[in-house]
Order: structure tokens, then sequence, then C-alpha cells
């Protein structure tokens, strides 16, 4: 029997990981710039949107579970937005503020529904302030049933083996969402969900989908993992278990927009998880979920009513 999220209240999901601040700019392109040949957008409409790790964070809430987010933010404008935006969803936040650094911020400018640049602005957060946010994590993680971290490089999860490690003893599921040439910090994790790159970046290149399953079962030995979910954008997902292998495919109507998809994936597995669903399961729906918010602009969410649950 399918599981349904009518009682997703009752999942409790702590995510920790790289807060970030998304901004769009919209407006119409009617010329070319006499100063370089690129193109003058007219600016008409501003958004604000969480971003990365609160952007998971956001998903979560609206599946209707009970969401903390962990991270850093700069002592700025743009953490105070972030603050406010999470306040809006009911998201418990356990952010720390860190006087020495900028809030990451992503500012993409759309011209004719088409996104024309992104700027990016990032510090990496002091040791002082990732101290404070691992003793914080330590006292938090035993009062949540799912715990994510949410992994964008940007320097906030320098402490990652150590979180997992508190999580494995406390019998808490860890979904890891990667980045880099190393996933042996992720050792000992529940399930790490990188997409194709990601893997390719780790494993190499295959050539046959028996030489991927190998690469991918080998990986999720090394690592001690309950399984691999690997995100394949149009050819679905494929989740990897001790003694199985399930295809998942892909399910979207129209690829409109991939930015955060992977965190409407991994919010929404969490959230069946905690749920009680089955893995198997919880990945359809999340498949599902993924499938959806590509037909949506910019960082999105899905609901539960879109999920048919």
């Amino acid at each position: 029997m399918a599981t349904t999220l009518s009682s997703a209240n009752n999942a409790r999901i702590l995510i920790v990981g790289d807060v970030m601040l998304d901004r769009y700019w919209f407006g119409e392109v009617n010329r070319i710039s006499p100063e370089a040949p690129v193109p003058v957008v007219r600016v008409e409409r501003r958004e604000e949107r969480l971003g990365g790790a609160a952007n998971v964070a956001r998903n979560a809430a609206t599946l209707g579970a009970q969401t903390g987010l962990l991270g850093v933010i700069g002592q700025d404008e743009a953490g105070s937005v972030v603050e406010g935006l999470l306040s809006e969803l009911g998201i418990d936040s356990y952010l720390n503020r860190d006087q020495a650094i900028s809030t990451i911020i992503k500012l993409r400018v759309i011209g004719r529904q088409q996104q024309l640049v992104r700027v990016d602005f990032e510090d990496a957060p002091t040791d002082t302030v990732l101290r404070d946010k691992l003793t914080q994590y330590n006292a938090l993680a035993g009062n949540y049933d799912v715990i994510i971290l949410s992994d964008y490089a940007k320097g906030s999860l320098v402490n990652v083996a150590d979180m997992i490690s508190v999580g494995r003893k406390l019998g808490k599921r860890i979904l890891v969402d990667p980045k880099g040439d190393d996933f042996s910090r992720y050792k000992g994790a529940s399930i790490l969900t990188p997409n194709r790159s990601e893997l390719i970046r780790i494993v190499g290149q295959w050539k046959t989908e028996e030489e991927l399953t190998a690469k991918a079962q080998n990986l999720r030995q090394a690592l001690e993992l309950e399984a691999l979910l690997l995100t394949r954008s149009e050819e679905g997902m494929t989740l990897y278990l001790e003694n199985e292998v399930v295809n998942f495919p892909a399910v979207a109507r129209e690829v409109f927009d991939v930015s955060g998809a992977g965190d409407t994936v991994i919010a929404t597995l969490a959230v069946m998880l905690g749920n009680g669903a089955a893995l198997p399961e919880a990945v359809r729906i999340a498949n599902l979920a993924g499938g959806i918010v590509v037909g949506k602009l910019g960082t999105a969410t899905v609901t539960r009513e879109e999920l048919s649950l």
C-alpha cells in the first residue's frame, strides 16, 4: 500500500548545509547595449527565494513536515531576508550569524523567460562559527527523525564526517546530497543522492548499464551506505540497494528549469521516509516530485496536491 502524506507533519526533518538566498530580477529585453554586445534588461519585478540547503527546508516544509534548518548566514540584510522567509514557512531556524562573511547570494537575471546571467556572492564560514554549529548539531540531532546534509561545497559542511557519526550513533536516517571529488567523508551515511555528473567525478565514465551497476554498488559498499540513489535527468533515477537495483523512469512532462530539482528530490525522499514509507516507494514519489518541479521556473517546490497524496 502506498504511503500518503496526510500525516506528513509527523515527520521531523533536520536540514544542515549551505544556506543561500536566491534573487531573481525579471525584465524585458528590447535592445543591445551600446557599450558591449550584451542585452539590456529593464528590470520590472524582483523575487527572493530560499536557496541551497534552505530550499531543501522549504520543500520539506511545503510537504507538511516539521522542519529545522541549521547553517550559517552573514550579519547582513540578505541574512535577515532568509530568516524572514523561514519564519513565513514555519521552519525552525538554527542559523548562525557570522559577522566575518556575507550571506551567500545567487542573483539570476531573467529576460523573456530565459536566464541571461547568474551572479554569485559567497564567502566560506569562519572556523569559530563552524565549531559552534557542530556543537548545536550535536544538541539538535536527537530531536529529528531524518537528517539531510545538503552539501553545495561552500564550506558549511567541513564537519560532515562528525555529523554522520553522531547521527548514526543516534540511529537516524542520514541523507546526503554530495559534492566534490571525494565521497569518503560521507562514509556511514544512509543514502547518497548524486546526479550523473557528480557520480562520474567519483567512479569515472561507464559504457553499459552493467558497468554502471558494478561501479555504483562498489561505491555503495565502500561507503557502507544503505542505498545509493542516482538521479539521471531524462533517464529518471536508479536506486542501488544491497540485493536489488530499481529503475524509475523520468516523469517530467516538460523541462523548463532544472535548478533546485535535486533539493526537491531529497526533501521529498526524507519526508516520505519520515512518514514510514518503504525506500522504493519513497523514491517513486521523490521521482514524481522532481519531474513536476523541473516544469517550474527557478528554485521551486511541489505540494501534496500535485503529488496526489
